[in-house]
């Protein structure tokens, strides 16, 4: 699961620079037709260069800036560690941020040796106990571990979650609804799971989209399912994941995995002609779709379809 990074906290004065500094890939395609000027590398080098000035000016955000640079480079560990044992007041909004960030190096091996540990120590660091103010990333991705984990800490992910949910993260707030339907780390509860599940849904969350998919399937809401689940198996599987993920903040798998659902429920209701007239070439292409997006998920659905469980 790779993750992505922390933002900055908020702030208008620094917008330009943030945009041009943790951004400056969206040029890409633009820069194809420039000089070597507008190259990638001289407009990282630029960025360097006037975050390092502002730096000596006593700027404590151009440290952050520039450390989370330096980490999308493949580099910048040190600075990130630097920003959390700074004893400057200034840089006390930016640790909770950089704690996530290097957290996230050891989770995924980025210029740190891999570790499991010391990504939970830095991601707890970052959560501050569920402080608003603190990381809802951190709190968020808590949740995710401890639900994924061997062996698994169920009450601590529902715990998680329920922090992240509270100060706003649509990723956890689709988390709890499966763990309300489920009774993982709490006891079922349906109400409270298509509660959450349905307001997640409405908010963006493609991951909850799906599981919703799936329940009206399993209660014979065949109607309910097909015209649900054909909106969301529609998405384009290229462009709308990654532009999903931007706008909700969501882990692009997750997004994936919940288009893949819809598509092989979409699939069965018209291989069937449950709530919908029957389509069997229609529904083919549905089908693999599924597998395009999520083979593990499709095998998964496939082997409950073969068993007649679904």
């Amino acid at each position: 699961m790779q993750l992505t990074y922390e933002k900055l906290p908020k702030d208008p004065i620094y917008a330009s620079i943030s945009h041009l500094t943790v951004k400056n890939s969206k040029f890409s395609q633009w820069q194809k037709d420039k000089t070597d000027y507008y190259s990638h590398a001289n407009l990282v080098d630029k960025a360097l260069k006037l975050l390092k000035e502002r730096i000596i000016r006593g700027d404590a955000t151009a440290y952050f800036l520039r450390g989370q640079l330096y980490f999308e480079e493949g580099k910048g560990v040190n600075y990130m560690k630097q920003i959390i044992d700074s004893p400057c007041p200034k840089a006390r909004h930016l640790q909770f941020a950089a704690a996530y960030n290097l957290g996230r190096a050891y989770y995924e091996g980025k210029g740190v040796s891999r570790s499991m540990e010391e990504a939970e120590r830095l991601w707890l660091i970052a959560a501050d106990n569920g402080n608003p103010k603190a990381s809802v990333k951190a709190q968020s991705i808590l949740g995710l571990y401890y639900s994924t984990k061997e062996p698994k800490e169920l009450e601590k992910a529902f715990f998680w979650h329920s922090e992240a949910c509270g100060n706003g993260s649509l990723e956890s707030q689709g988390a709890l609804g499966l763990m309300y339907l489920y009774g993982h780390g709490i006891p079922q509860d349906t109400e409270a799971a298509l509660h959450c599940l349905r307001e997640a849904s409405e908010r963006g969350n493609v991951y909850a989209q799906g599981n919703l998919v799936e329940y009206y399937y399993n209660m014979k809401f065949f109607t309910k399912c097909v015209a649900f689940s054909k909106r969301i198996a529609d998405y384009d599987e290229v462009h709308d994941i990654s532009t999903i993920a931007q706008v909700t903040d969501c882990l692009p798998e997750f997004i994936s995995r919940g288009m893949a659902m819809a598509a092989f429920y979409h699939a069965r209701c018209l291989q069937l002609g449950l709530g919908t007239i029957k389509d069997e070439a229609t529904a083919n292409q549905y089908y693999s779709k599924a597998c395009r997006l999520d083979p593990a998920l499709a095998d998964e659905l496939h082997s409950l379809l073969i068993h007649q469980r679904i």
